[in-house]
């Protein structure tokens, strides 16, 4: 009764806060609207990345500041609780929170492709991962349908392997250490354990789910609906990061080790996984994810496109 009563008053308070981040911070000094949007230092928040580079060349009518997490729900808590005003982050646990009430809505993508499954050396056939641990970042991720994905082109039950929450960043060290068999996450961290020849590829997301969705730029409703042009800019100025960043060139490579602190070898090689172009928020894609969650248990009533996903920005910004 009492950890359901903290569950109640959990989602209360992040109802309050939400109504109170209807207006973007004022920054000190130069009095420009500040944009505070969270990420975790991953290739899926690259364009972010260069947004913030991108600003401080020009004379922009606001300034953004990217607030770093280390792990998933603390940035949704911070997201739900409106400390923020958006962020890059799953769209699954988004989604999830606007079903229960908090007025999150999708405006773009993060990126697409980009995310593998990972498993020890020693995994030859996807059988081999029966009975063993495999981690996933969140319960309520596109990883997590990935997982159950692959398992039932294998033909096998989910239930027949050990899963695992755990922060991305320590996926690499646990493969090679032997506390898991396998894992999928976000970029960089497959390509860590190739590069350390600790683990291998046993499939990309594009051969389990073409067009999968996965990070996505969530902004509070209310931030949308009282600051349009703010909003409005930003999402003008995110799509021009985007394209830059799919450039992949040395510029984009520099800006992005300040934010990921990576070997450059491993830098290649999840840019050659990933891409930042089309960015939208695809409608068949997205109810095909709504489909998998039911599928899986994740969501009852995930929202419907209409119901989560912002596309007037885009309308606007062309």
């Amino acid at each position: 009764m009492k950890k359901a009563l903290t569950g109640i008053l959990t989602i209360c308070l992040a109802l309050i806060m939400n109504g109170c981040s209807n207006q973007a911070s004022s920054e000190e000094g130069d009095g420009k609207p500040l944009i505070k949007i969270g990420y975790m230092p991953i290739t899926h928040a690259v364009p972010l990345f260069m947004q913030e580079d991108m600003l401080e060349s020009t004379n922009a009518d606001y300034n953004i500041e990217l607030v770093r997490f280390s792990s998933w729900p603390d940035l949704m808590d911070a997201l739900n609780t409106g400390r923020i005003d958006g962020a890059s982050t799953l769209i699954t646990v988004a989604m999830k929170a606007n079903e229960l009430g908090i007025d999150l809505r999708g405006v773009a993508l993060g990126h697409r492709e980009g995310n593998v499954l990972m498993g020890a050396k020693d995994i030859n056939e996807i059988s081999d991962l029966k009975g063993e641990t495999f981690a996933i970042p969140h319960k309520i991720s596109t990883h997590n349908v990935l997982l159950y994905l692959m398992l039932k082109e294998e033909g096998i039950d989910y239930e027949d392997i050990n899963t695992v929450e755990m922060p991305p960043a320590e996926m690499p060290a646990a493969l090679a250490e032997g506390r898991i068999k396998g894992y999928v996450v976000a970029e960089p961290f497959g390509a860590q354990s190739v590069v350390m020849d600790s683990g291998k590829v046993l499939y990309q997301s594009d051969h389990l789910w073409e067009n999968s969705l996965d990070c996505a730029i969530v902004l509070h409703g209310d931030f949308i609906k009282n600051n349009r042009g703010l909003a409005q800019d930003f999402m003008s100025d995110y799509l021009k990061a985007a394209a830059q960043s799919d450039e992949k060139d040395e510029h984009v490579h520099q800006v992005s080790s300040e934010f990921m602190q990576v070997d450059e070898e491993v830098m290649d090689l999840s840019m050659d996984w990933i891409s930042y172009d089309e960015l939208k928020i695809d409608e068949d894609s997205y109810n095909d994810l709504r489909v998998y969650m039911q599928e899986m248990g994740l969501s009852e009533n995930p929202p419907t496109y209409e119901e989560f996903v912002d596309v007037s920005l885009w309308d606007e910004v062309g």
